[in-house]
C-alpha cells in the first residue's frame, strides 16, 4: 500500500508540475553502467523518469534540418525538466528519502557523447516506450517526440515494467533521416554517421549544439 501511495502522490505532483510522462523503473541491474561515484549512489535502486513533450508546432516544422525554433524548444524542454528534478528531488528528501536528480542533457564523455547515465534505457525500464530504428525511446502517444529526466531514490515505489512494443511498419525515420545513420534495426543504427550530421548543421549555425530533430519530427506518434 505505501508503495502505491507514494507512486500516485509522486505521479500526481509531476504531473501538475508539467511533465507528460511518468514511469519508476528498478535500475538495480544497471547501476553499474552509470558514469556516477558507486558512493553516490549506494543505497538507491529505483528511478523515477519523467518526460516533457517537445512542440508539436516546433516539430512538424522541423523537415531535412534543424530549426533556431527548435534549438530553443530543446533547451526549453531541458531547463524545464531539470527543475521538475529538483522539485521531485527535494520533495523526496524532506520526505526522509535519499534522492539524486541527473541532469536532462549533460555531456560528460563528449567522445562517446553520453552523460551520466542514459535516460532512454531507464524510461525503457520504466515503462515509458521502447528503443526505436531512430535510436531513442518511442512511446505509443507522443513517439519521439519527447525529452527524459531521472531522479534516482530509495523511496518505496510501485515499479512498472518495460512495454511490449515495437515500431511495427513505420520506417519514417528511415526514409528521412539526412544522414542514412537509421537501419531497419535499432542495433544497427549507425552513431557515427548520426554525430557527423549534427556535427555539419551545427558549423551551419542550425543549432548550437551537435542536436538534428528530423527522426524526432518523423516519429510523432498517435498524437500526431
Amino acid at each position: 500500500m505505501e508503495k502505491n501511495k507514494n507512486y500516485l502522490e509522486l505521479k500526481k505532483f509531476s504531473l501538475e508540475m508539467g511533465a507528460a510522462l511518468f514511469g519508476v523503473a528498478d535500475i538495480s541491474s544497471c547501476k553499474d553502467q552509470f558514469l556516477l561515484p558507486p558512493e553516490i549512489t549506494a543505497g538507491m535502486d529505483k528511478a523515477i523518469c519523467l518526460g516533457v513533450r517537445l512542440s508539436k508546432s516546433v516539430m512538424d516544422d522541423v523537415k531535412a534540418q534543424p530549426t533556431l525554433l527548435y534549438f530553443r524548444n530543446y533547451r526549453s524542454a531541458n531547463n524545464l525538466l531539470d527543475q521538475l528534478g529538483l522539485q521531485v528531488s527535494n520533495r523526496l528528501e524532506e520526505a526522509g528519502y535519499l534522492s539524486l536528480a541527473i541532469p536532462a542533457s549533460q555531456v560528460v564523455d563528449w567522445k562517446k557523447q553520453i552523460g551520466h547515465i542514459s535516460h532512454k534505457k531507464i524510461g525503457y525500464l520504466a515503462g515509458l516506450g521502447w528503443l526505436g530504428r531512430n535510436n531513442l525511446l518511442v512511446n505509443s502517444q507522443l513517439g519521439s517526440r519527447f525529452r527524459l529526466v531521472t531522479i534516482l531514490t530509495n523511496m518505496p515505489l510501485t515499479l512498472d515494467q518495460p512495454v511490449n512494443q515495437d515500431c511495427g511498419e513505420c520506417r519514417q525515420c528511415i526514409a528521412r533521416c539526412p544522414a542514412q545513420a537509421i537501419k531497419e534495426s535499432q542495433k544497427d543504427f549507425d552513431y557515427l554517421k548520426c554525430l557527423e550530421q549534427c556535427k555539419d548543421f551545427h558549423r551551419q549555425r542550425l543549432a548550437e549544439q551537435f542536436i538534428c530533430g528530423v527522426c524526432v519530427s518523423a516519429c510523432a506518434g498517435r498524437g500526431k
